[in-house]
């Protein structure tokens, strides 16, 4: 029986590691790669895809194991992206990059939930969608999802906000550069750039189309907004576990709640300090790399084949509206901070 189980299990991980493979293929199209278009985007995409066609042929003694690609594998590529950060990039910004990113990541967050909550918004799917823009787009979206355990649709809903606003400002902020509507210096921009675009690959294809001096400190600033995410994450395990109602002893007494550490966040981080050390050669660490974006492109499918279009229509057009001003907040109050606030150490 036990055997006859972990089969089960088994042919819906390969079947999310299919659909991970396409997501590379695809991924490898020209104008996909022009457009930052991720591997992890396309398979959110390919899982929805199949939510809404073929899942209900899907044999129900498979759906562990898109479970367990959506929570368990979904852990360990968070905690294997730390091989693209090191504690080196924090100190070559200086504290320019980290006093800005610092204020973006906090107001965004809290902001994002406070408009939620005027909104009358679902609370799980405000926080994602804040903590996805304010830190690192869909990874951050993903790391949140395993701490506060929601539904796979709030967070393909979180993603999708994200990817969209994202994907605008890629195109937006060269062209904007270039036509000198923003009065910033090239380090300015960097900063700007690293600080407010949504994904890591966002920021690494504006920053390329804006030159080698912008792309260096954009990237480095976007990676110590990455780095966030973990007291991000410590913080809300503690916020969820103190949220939970507790429950009544059998004399009366209140039960204690236990803080949930997301301990993956903390793995995350001893990643960030072992690649500090430059241990592993260049090729082994890249490669760590591509295995890391094939597991998270394989959560994301296994999130996305748990999302029907009817789950987006329930979460309605609040997603998009509260993405949309956090978004503005992004732009002006971005541009603000490094103009004027990034100068003073710089």
């Amino acid at each position: 029986m036990f055997t006859e189980k972990r089969s089960s299990m088994l042919h819906g991980v390969l079947l999310i590691a299919l659909f991970s493979c396409a997501a590379f293929y695809i991924g490898e199209a020209q104008v996909l790669k022009e457009i930052s278009f991720s591997p992890m985007i396309i398979g959110i995409i390919l899982g929805m895809l199949y939510a809404n066609s073929l899942r209900n042929h899907l044999p129900e003694t498979w759906v562990p194991g898109i479970q367990f690609c959506s929570k368990k594998i979904l852990r360990l590529g968070i905690i294997l992206y730390g091989f693209r950060l090191t504690f080196q990039d924090v100190v070559n910004v200086g504290m320019a990059g980290i006093a800005v990113d610092s204020i973006i990541v906090a107001v965004t967050i809290l902001g994002g939930i406070y408009i939620g909550k005027l909104m009358k918004m679902d609370k799980d799917i405000a926080l994602l969608t804040s903590i996805g823009s304010g830190i690192c787009g869909a990874a951050a979206v993903l790391g949140a999802e395993s701490t506060i355990q929601t539904k796979p649709y709030k967070t393909a809903v979180a993603v999708a906000t994200v990817v969209i606003f994202g994907t605008i400002s890629m195109f937006l902020y060269p062209i904007a550069y270039r036509s000198g509507w923003l009065d910033l210096t090239p380090q300015q921009m960097g900063i700007f750039s690293g600080a407010t675009l949504h994904e890591v690959a966002h920021a690494v294809g504006a920053g390329n189309a804006m030159g080698q001096e912008i792309s260096n400190v954009s990237i480095i600033v976007k990676m110590i907004r990455v780095m966030m995410l973990v007291p991000v994450l410590l913080i809300l395990g503690y916020w969820v576990a103190k949220k939970a109602k507790s429950g009544m002893n059998a004399d009366g007494s209140v039960q204690k709640t236990k803080v949930a550490v997301p301990w993956f966040a903390v793995g995350f981080l001893a990643v960030i300090g072992f690649n500090s050390f430059d241990l592993l050669p260049v090729p082994v660490v890249d490669a760590i790399n591509y295995v890391d974006t094939f597991l998270l492109t394989m959560a994301m499918a296994a999130l996305g084949a748990e999302t029907s279009i009817d789950k987006f229509k329930k979460a309605g057009a609040k997603p998009f509206i509260l993405a949309f001003w956090l978004y503005v907040w992004l732009i002006f109050g971005g541009y603000m901070l490094a103009k004027y606030l990034a100068p003073i150490w710089l």
